[in-house]
């Protein structure tokens, strides 16, 4: 912070944006300060072991850039390339896996053990969009009161739950008791 001008008295106070620039994750040009480097030339072709002043003028004649790729290896390996366009393909290669890439979802269908034909069949019908379009599905029973006397009538409808969707989904874990919840989880089988 600092002060900016004294216009009639006043003090107006001016904050300075400070911008931080991340640090690269390579060592370019004169930052490598290694006294020998194991060189590699822009064709990929070994060119030796040299100094870093020698391999940093050969990068200069060329017209490209000096990246330590290997600052670990003993000798450092170090790479003659344009850095920019190995930037621009490294984040163009991120950006097609991170497009490429799908997010299973986990639905839940939440039933009680005295539930009704019908409903159950709506309940089967939503289970099966969702393991058609590649999530998993969790199929849970909730128990109260006395029904936790008859647990037996919940695993027995997640069973059949399970058997009606067996043309489209695999059961990945047979039904739990987990307090007062039932659960079980379908994945959907891999037609692709």
């Amino acid at each position: 912070m600092r002060v900016c001008a004294d216009t009639f008295g006043i003090r107006s106070f001016c904050f300075l944006e400070v911008l931080i620039i991340a640090k690269l994750d390579h060592q370019l040009n004169e930052e490598i300060n290694d006294k020998e480097i194991r060189l590699i030339g822009a064709d990929g072709a070994q060119l030796g072991i040299m100094s870093a002043e020698r391999a940093n003028e050969m990068a200069e004649e060329q017209g490209l850039d000096l990246v330590k790729i290997s600052p670990n290896a003993v000798p450092p390996v170090c790479k003659i390339m344009d850095y920019s366009k190995f930037c621009y393909d490294q984040k163009k290669r991120e950006k097609d896996a991170k497009k490429n890439q799908k997010v299973v979802e986990i639905k839940e269908i939440r039933m009680s053990p005295s539930i009704d034909t019908n409903d159950l069949n709506t309940k089967i019908k939503s289970a099966m969009k969702f393991l058609g379009d590649g999530n998993r599905v969790k199929v849970s029973v909730r128990f109260r009161g006395r029904e936790m006397a008859h647990t037996n009538i919940g695993e027995k409808l997640l069973m059949d739950f399970a058997e009606a969707c067996t043309e489209v989904a695999n059961m990945e874990k047979n039904p739990k008791l987990e307090g007062r919840f039932m659960a079980m989880f379908l994945t959907p089988k891999n037609s692709k």
